[in-house]
């Protein structure tokens, strides 16, 4: 994981929301959990410095990740979380030369990360153009989010993040719900799947324009040809599912990693600000 990827998203790169493993400690590596399975080889303890972590906090099997059985690593995004917690919060301070703010840190490492993702979210809304109404409201709670990740290691810790991430969800739905709101008659998928079970479904050339995929498990879901413009996707597994031929040209919430983890083609339609994974 812990590599600098690249991530074209202008709203990204505005917020420092893009990842720079160079001047990150190789907190991604360390100070998350991973379980044996298919999307790691080993298990690891939270904490714990992953076996490839080099001393200069690059990973020593990058460009082998996926043929060493570690593609859980490849598809994971930080949103910029860790440079922030390395050079902002910390002031530069490495955890392995100051082993006492290593605990601390690496507690605030996935508190950063959920703000960090919520401020993606929150800018992409800014850009819709139906979420118009509420465009001073998401500003606002930017603006907070923002304030947020500035915090002392001490109040990052102590945040009521559960609160805070269901009060920007809550307006995330909002703004999901103007945008899909326009998509009308038989246009428009009708069925709530949010948090669905879709694990392995047969949606090929499915017409899911405005669907609500929200938290849906589309793990290995056959998506082969299908219609996602318009639909809410934050939060959906897509694990390997085929999106051959899917058109997600305006499909909203839909992020690098969620891509990086799904299988497609050149004929796949995707949003201006992402890119086709390399592994397609």
């Amino acid at each position: 994981m812990s590599q600098e990827r690249e991530h074209p998203d202008p709203r990204a790169a505005d917020l420092g929301l893009r990842a720079d493993c160079g001047n990150c400690f190789g907190l991604c590596c360390v100070a998350l959990p991973f379980a044996s399975s298919a999307d790691f080889a080993t298990d690891k303890d939270a904490g714990q410095p992953c076996t490839n972590l080099r001393a200069d906090f690059r990973c020593g099997i990058h460009t082998q990740l996926r043929q060493r059985g570690f593609s859980g690593c490849t598809v994971f995004d930080c949103f910029g979380a860790g440079q922030k917690v390395s050079q902002v919060t910390f002031g530069g301070q490495d955890w392995r030369q100051a082993p006492g703010t290593a605990r601390q840190m690496f507690d605030v490492f996935p508190v950063m990360r959920q703000l960090h993702e919520l401020l993606r979210y929150l800018a992409e809304a800014l850009t819709l153009p139906p979420a118009l109404p509420i465009h001073g409201e998401l500003r606002r709670a930017l603006e907070r989010t923002e304030h947020l990740t500035g915090g002392s290691a001490q109040e990052l810790a102590e945040l009521d993040m559960a609160a805070h991430r269901g009060d920007v969800n809550a307006l995330l739905l909002r703004a999901s719900e103007l945008v899909r709101a326009k998509v009308t008659g038989r246009m428009k998928d009708k069925k709530d799947r949010r948090g669905a079970d879709l694990i392995g479904a047969d949606l090929k050339a499915a017409d899911l324009r405005g669907a609500n995929l929200r938290g849906a498990y589309l793990i290995a879901a056959d998506l082969k040809g299908a219609d996602l413009r318009t639909a809410d996707l934050i939060g959906a597994d897509l694990r390997d599912a085929d999106l051959s031929g899917a058109d997600l040209t305006d499909s909203i919430f839909l992020t690098q990693s969620q891509l990086d983890a799904a299988k497609g083609d050149p004929a796949t339609k995707l949003p201006s600000a992402l890119t086709r994974p390399a592994h397609w």
